[in-house]
């Protein structure tokens, strides 16, 4: 039953919360542009309920420098001291609002992560495209703010099958906390490696296990 009125409540909760913040919205805007340039919007495609492909909307946090042939930098060389607080405060999210109000998003749900990851996933995990992506994850309630992509993906298909209006509340609670934790362990700061690239290595260890217990 939650599940049907869900929707509703993300679109009116959102809204409410969109217009609330406007002013604090414009000062960021202005704050990126001066700080990181144009555009001042991060858009990135993403996979949604039933891996439905959707652009989210971000503030940016990274500049666009590049080598000497024109390649963007690695992340790393591009996060600067702003962006790293625009990340550890989560306020590079903020604009993911417009995506809820639109309906891609959830205020709680699943990470929406890179349609590219698709492959990469177990069928226990793909329950997670069960329910919409959300501007607050599941994992919220883990004690820490980085976590593994197993033990991400785990709290996800949990939470699309036993979605209840009190898991939500629970979740909406830890972000005070996982807020404070983040300021600690330099969230911003941190990127993790892409799915597809740690699960192609686990594969090609895998392989050669097996190779090497077929030859022996």
């Amino acid at each position: 039953m939650y599940k049907y009125i869900k929707r509703g409540l993300d679109f009116i909760l959102s809204f409410m919360l969109f217009i609330v913040i406007s002013p604090i919205f414009l000062c960021l805007m202005i704050l990126v542009r001066i700080n990181l340039g144009s555009p001042i919007f991060f858009l990135q495609e993403r996979s949604g309920l039933g891996e439905r492909k959707f652009n989210i909307i971000k503030f940016r946090t990274m500049t666009d420098k590049r080598d000497d042939n024109g390649n963007l930098l690695a992340n790393e060389l591009r996060m600067t001291k702003f962006g790293k607080i625009l990340r550890s405060s989560s306020l590079d999210e903020l604009p993911e609002l417009i995506n809820i109000i639109k309906g891609d998003m959830s205020i709680i749900g699943p990470r929406p992560l890179l349609p590219e990851y698709s492959p990469y996933y177990t069928d226990a995990e793909k329950k997670r495209f069960s329910v919409r992506g959300g501007l607050i994850p599941p994992d919220s309630v883990d004690v820490n703010s980085i976590i593994p992509w197993e033990k991400q993906f785990k709290y996800e298909a949990d939470y699309a099958q036993n979605v209840s209006f009190l898991m939500d509340v629970k979740i909406l609670f830890s972000v005070f906390r996982i807020m404070l934790q983040r300021k600690s362990t330099n969230y911003g700061g941190f990127v993790r490696k892409p799915l597809s690239e740690e699960r192609s290595k686990m594969c090609v260890i895998e392989e050669n296990k097996d190779y090497e217990r077929k030859n022996n």
